[in-house]
């Protein structure tokens, strides 16, 4: 990357605004938020830490789970157990913070009682996040990427958006058959997950406004995106974008532009790289997106995807993805997020 691109952020007014005051107390309550008010929280909750969490389903309801060596443990059976309140999913989790989660784990661990925790292999898993006020995306974020489909290094972040519809699950089919396209291709993404309410955030400050990490899918139907110089119709289609097995707190991730990155395609792999090839980094994207509108606790930004995808082939070698196919998705340290084509 140029040392004109790396100091981009640090010149640039694309918005005004001051920026946002140091947090407040850590647990202090946060306003109640109604239609229209997502964005009038008063304070900044203490945001969970060292735990790998996911949201599963039982009973048909959606439902908190943190991954231990134990198994996954049932969140709300453990609150029960041990006569306290904890949240209820990882939405709640990240928009109201910590609430005593990270004493209940250690609790619960120490206890031992099996019943409590689940098999991660009988776990039905939900979408990692489940209701983000938005979900961001960047186009063209890997410089080989934009090398192999023939565009130039982007000179700012190209940000497009998909919907909540689009969000799905570990082990969970992506419907392609009933979108009316044929051109269908993968692209490998790590998802940030927003912890803290973020405007006009420096490029130095920009990480620890987060919460986590993911591994995401910005699955994509190529011929309906490229219908118009306006990529959304390609990237909204319901389950577009699988998110999971889980979110790991960001202080277990470390730096999250040093990650290898793949695809696999039926055991083949497809796509490998390493997030270090992004051409905005996880802080100036946080960064650049914050000055033009605020991001919320709980949304999600899609980095954009290496090398390897399928567009990106000689037209002799396109070959599309179809009904069948069996895709998984692996980031280093954030797990292997698997899902099926129907």
């Amino acid at each position: 990357m140029t040392s004109d691109r790396r100091n981009f952020f640090k010149t640039s007014a694309i918005v005004g605004g001051a920026a946002l005051s140091a947090p407040m107390l850590a647990g202090t309550a946060q306003a109640a938020a109604g239609p229209g008010a997502a964005a009038q929280r008063l304070a900044t909750p203490e945001m969970a830490r060292r735990l790998t969490v996911l949201n599963y389903r039982r009973d048909g309801a959606t439902r908190l789970g943190v991954r231990t060596n134990r198994g996954v443990l049932q969140v709300d059976r453990a609150a029960k157990a041990f006569k306290t309140v904890a949240p209820r999913t990882t939405d709640d989790l990240i928009q109201q913070g910590n609430q005593g989660l990270m004493a209940l784990v250690e609790k619960a661990i120490a206890q031992g009682k099996a019943d409590l925790f689940l098999d991660e292999s009988s776990v039905e898993y939900a979408p990692a996040v489940t209701n983000p006020e938005k979900i961001v995306c960047v186009g063209l974020n890997y410089a080989k990427h934009a090398r192999e489909t023939n565009n130039p290094i982007p000179k700012l972040p190209i940000l497009f958006n998909k919907f909540n519809n689009t969000l799905n699950s570990h082990n969970a089919p992506v419907k392609v058959s009933a979108v009316k396209a044929e051109k269908f291709d993968y692209e490998a993404e790590l998802v940030i997950v927003m912890g803290k309410r973020a405007n006009d955030v420096s490029e130095a400050d920009a990480l620890s406004y987060v919460f986590g990490y993911a591994t995401g899918q910005d699955f994509t139907a190529r011929d309906l995106q490229m219908r118009s110089s306006q990529w959304m119709i390609g990237k909204t289609n319901d389950g577009f974008a699988p998110i999971g097995p889980h979110i790991v707190t960001a202080d277990l991730v470390g730096d999250p532009n040093k990650l290898k990155i793949e695809q696999l395609v039926n055991g083949e792999v497809r796509q490998s790289s390493n997030t270090e090839d992004m051409v905005f980094n996880c802080a100036q994207i946080i960064s650049y997106t914050s000055k033009i509108f605020t991001l919320e606790p709980g949304d999600i930004i899609f980095t954009g995807t290496p090398e390897g995808v399928i567009s990106g082939y000689p037209a002799d070698r396109q070959v599309w993805l179809k009904p069948g196919d069996k895709l998984e998705t692996r980031i280093e340290k954030l797990g292997s997020l698997h899902f099926y084509l129907t």
